[in-house]
């Protein structure tokens, strides 16, 4: 997407050098730092702070972490110990599991002298399947809003949780890309982006939207409630970062208070996700791993000092007890459709095996 209307992506390649660059999230929205990731320890680190966020992007990014690990030669102990280095980084995106797992099946089959070279080969392929995936739910997603478009130039009001925009994958986004696709097309289109506390990846929405001129307003999270009940939204729409085979969404924590709210005031909860980010190995909800991050990121307020500083504010005690889930699971008849790269189906098993029939039986 743009950044100041130069076409950009979250990450860049060098296979030449066996590094690649990233955008360091974590500085945004105040300022735009691009990182080098050069060893797999960095590429770790990457995933784990939330240098990159989104399952699609840490998908990639472990992928090409497993690249720059091997170097010349990779034996399977190698490539074994190297995976699961970056397979410990983050529990709950299946994306990344999914990506080792598919750069371990191939590089298998490449003698150990051979790996590197293939290893950024398929590294390149997750990259630009994302890319093209990505596209592809933007259209999909952008056939659905012509059904809440009641009369020509009438702004359609679409609201967000997180950020599934093309920060979190390496293009385009997933949820975000039916929006920008409307948003080309000349459709009038609004977008309600709700903080997301505690890391506020909204903001990371709210700067990416500004970014490609989409208009849109930032709110609380508390604030969504009354915006539906208002008759100010038409639909909902999220991305993922696991679904189980039955159509349960593993989504940032806070998504299943939004879906229930759609139901109350019977607005379309929408789920925007790529193949990578199903899991039909997992039966429902109840079986996906959620996981519990740093207490101090709810201690703690990040932002800029007074003299436009990156600072953090204690806004509680460092003894304070907190909780500090990062995810919640949404169950699948809260949930209006899931638009994926090959169309939309219901959130369910059939609805998910209709679209990907290769999977029964998994």
């Amino acid at each position: 997407m743009n950044i100041n209307g130069i076409p950009t992506r979250t990450l860049r390649a060098h296979p030449e050098q066996r590094v690649i660059d990233i955008i360091d999230q974590t500085r945004l929205p105040h300022a735009l730092h691009w990182v080098r990731l050069t060893t797999l320890a960095e590429a770790a680190h990457a995933i784990r702070a939330m240098q990159v966020r989104g399952a699609p992007l840490i998908g990639a990014t472990a992928a090409y972490g497993l690249a720059i690990a091997l170097g010349t030669t990779a034996d399977d102990t190698h490539l074994a110990s190297a995976a699961a280095v970056l397979r410990s980084t983050r529990p709950t995106a299946v994306n990344l599991h999914w990506a080792l797992a598919r750069m371990e099946k191939v590089l298998r089959t490449v003698p150990p002298e051979l790996r590197c070279a293939a290893a950024w080969a398929e590294a390149e392929a997750i990259a630009e399947e994302d890319v093209a995936q990505n596209a592809a739910i933007g259209q999909h997603g952008l056939k659905l809003w012509n059904d809440l478009i009641v009369a020509d130039g009438q702004t359609l009001n679409i609201m967000t949780h997180c950020n599934a925009g093309w920060l979190a994958t390496v293009d385009w986004g997933t949820a975000l890309s039916p929006v920008y696709a409307a948003h080309d097309a000349g459709v009038p289109v609004h977008v309600w982006v709700s903080e997301t506390r505690p890391r506020n990846q909204g903001l990371l929405t709210a700067w990416e939207l500004e970014q490609h001129g989409v208009p849109h307003t930032l709110i609380a999270d508390n604030a969504a409630g009354l915006l539906m009940r208002s008759g100010k939204v038409d639909a909902v729409i999220v991305g993922a970062d696991r679904i189980a085979a039955n159509g349960d969404v593993a989504n940032k924590v806070g998504t299943y208070l939004k879906a229930l709210a759609c139901a109350d005031n019977g607005i379309p909860f929408y789920v925007a996700a790529p193949r990578s980010t199903l899991d039909f190995a997992c039966a429902d909800g109840a079986d996906i791993p959620i996981e519990e991050r740093d207490g101090d990121e709810f201690r703690l307020v990040h932002g800029l000092d007074q003299h436009g500083q990156p600072a953090a504010l204690r806004q509680l005690p460092a003894g304070e007890d907190v909780a500090n889930p990062a995810f919640d699971v949404t169950p699948n008849w809260l949930v209006k459709a899931i638009i994926t790269e090959r169309g939309v189906c219901p959130a369910s098993q059939a609805g998910l095996l209709a679209l990907y029939p290769e999977e029964a039986g998994v």
